[in-house]
């Protein structure tokens, strides 16, 4: 969901957004609610009835902790196939698979209203523009117990290709040392491209689950944000292999 493209509105701090103590105590429930009953019908009546979504490789991802998902930035709504397609069902049963998201602060806390949603959706808020270090804390601290979704390039494909990574999500690896599996999203952008506020329908979505990248080799300097580049330039490499390969068996399919 993170997303970087609009430079203006990255300069306006968004109005900071925290639940109250009424909204923590309830949260459990209303998170569980949301996610496990209202949203996987909305996710499979767009993506598996009003589009055509095929998935690969689902079982390669790991349910554990300290997981971390890396996948190419398409759309607004990248998040939600991947939870549906790789967590659902099992997290209904077991919370702690339901992976936690970064997301744009501007555009997913930008009043309370979608500040308690975006919530329920274990969303944490980056600010765009700057190093935003309260949101890398927070994400290596539910990484170590729970599942990470990120998307390294930090703004939606203009073009559909993978782009290059940002060091960010090396850091967060440098700092938890998780499985790190590289998803490839191909098709969502034709689902809801840049500009969009509706969803279009009839699209084909293909999600590839790759094996997870190793990256031992690369953590001999420490913390450093060489390291950090040089990790996420290996993940997004898989990445843009994946989508290779993706857009091979579709072309074979015609």
């Amino acid at each position: 969901m993170m997303d970087r493209e609009n430079p203006k509105r990255a300069s306006a701090s968004p109005p900071d957004w925290a639940p109250g103590p009424i909204t923590r105590w309830l949260t459990p429930v209303t998170r569980w609610l949301i996610t496990n009953l209202l949203a996987p019908p909305c996710v499979f009546l767009l993506f598996g009835l009003l589009n055509r979504t095929r998935v690969y490789g689902r079982r390669r991802v790991p349910h554990l902790p300290n997981t971390l998902i890396l996948s190419n930035h398409q759309s607004m709504i990248d998040s939600f196939p991947i939870a549906y397609y790789l967590f659902f069902p099992e997290k209904t049963f077991r919370p702690h698979l339901a992976p936690w998201n970064a997301a744009a602060a501007e555009n997913f806390f930008r009043n309370p209203v979608f500040g308690w949603v975006f919530h329920q959706f274990q969303c944490i808020p980056v600010r765009r523009g700057r190093r935003d270090l309260r949101a890398m804390i927070r994400s290596a601290n539910v990484l170590r117990a729970g599942i990470l979704t990120l998307f390294p390039e930090g703004t939606r494909s203009r073009n559909g290709r993978v782009g290059r990574g940002r060091a960010g999500a090396g850091m967060v690896i440098l700092q938890t040392r998780p499985h790190v599996v590289p998803i490839t999203l191909d098709g969502l952008d034709r689902v809801l491209p840049i500009g969009s506020r509706l969803p279009r329908i009839g699209q084909r979505v293909s999600i590839y689950v790759g094996r997870p990248v190793p990256y031992d080799d690369l953590t001999a300097e420490g913390r450093s944000r060489e390291s950090a580049q040089q990790i996420v330039d290996r993940v997004m490499e898989r990445i843009a292999f994946q989508q290779r390969v993706l857009r091979r068996l579709r072309r074979s399919r015609r």
